[in-house]
């Protein structure tokens, strides 16, 4: 075999060159991050940023096209108050009906996902991931609640769901205002007896699922004692003081919105006596 004839400088400076280029060398080492959950994390952000929004921007009566006849009544002003369509028992199909009838409407995105943590510890999030096993790899899907209301008696909840945040985003909010109600309000408690609408005028529950939401009329400075999404639904409606008390598996947050809307709905189900009206105070949507 031939031997290398390079003297000892000849091999020292070899090594120097050859520590140059490797210092020279940037080396990346792979995140430990999946791809897709970064791409979420933007778009839930983003979401979030936009989670409790009013309607600034007025409702533009003249360029909407409605393709409904409570729709063209609306436009046409022969109906004037969203109390006709909601005590007839019509049904809203069109979401700009609500737009158009009810002013100063907010909506807020309910956290009802979860993100990755370990041992189930992750952040509560807008938008609950789920994703189906194929042969073609992961179908993603993401789900939202969001609530609309105008925090002076009426309430809508809607869920949506997509491939996509955003597009779930956008299907909850539509279905968030065909789904309107309005509630009743007054004060129920024996402590208080003060006769505004600042409280529920009686015990309601609500059931969904293996959830039981109990509502409690509170006297006036109490607060919302309620769980935390269910706190959010209740100042959308309007409501300021309320005791709760909840049965079954509050791990299930969907369970948990649908129960506490169901009870609200419950509110208005209830038959009252006229004297019963005016020793509760009880107050249906935004009537005086």
């Amino acid at each position: 075999m031939a031997k290398d004839n390079k003297t000892k400088p000849e091999i020292k400076e070899a090594k120097e060159v050859k520590e140059t280029k490797e210092a020279e060398i940037e080396v990346v080492e792979p995140a430990d991050v999946d791809v897709v959950e970064s791409v979420e994390v933007i778009e839930l952000k983003k979401g979030e940023e936009e989670a409790v929004e009013i309607n600034k921007t007025p409702f533009d009566l003249d360029s909407w096209k409605p393709k409904t006849e409570i729709g063209r009544k609306v436009k046409n002003g022969e109906i004037r108050k969203i109390d006709e369509i909601l005590d007839n028992g019509l049904k809203i199909m069109e979401s700009e009906i609500t737009d158009a009838l009810v002013p100063n409407l907010e909506h807020e995105l309910l956290l009802a996902g979860q993100s990755k943590g370990k041992f189930g510890g992750g952040k509560r999030r807008a938008f609950a991931q789920t994703q189906k096993k194929t042969r073609e790899g992961n179908k993603i899907h993401f789900s939202t609640f969001t609530i609309v209301g105008n925090s002076d008696g009426y309430i809508g909840i809607g869920y949506g769901k997509a491939k996509e945040t955003v597009p779930a985003r956008e299907k909850s909010l539509k279905s968030a205002k065909l789904n309107i109600i309005k509630i009743r309000r007054g004060c129920g408690s024996w402590k208080c007896s003060c006769r505004e609408a600042h409280s529920i005028p009686f015990q309601v529950e609500g059931k969904s699922g293996s959830v039981k939401i109990i509502l409690i009329p509170a006297p006036k400075g109490t607060g919302l004692c309620v769980q935390s999404e269910c706190r959010k639904i209740l100042k959308m409606a309007g409501i300021n003081d309320v005791w709760s008390k909840i049965l079954g598996k509050t791990a299930t947050r969907s369970n948990i919105i649908s129960a506490c809307f169901e009870a609200l709905k419950n509110l208005t189900r209830m038959k009252t006596k006229e004297k019963d009206k005016e020793t509760l105070g009880i107050r249906e949507g935004n009537a005086r």
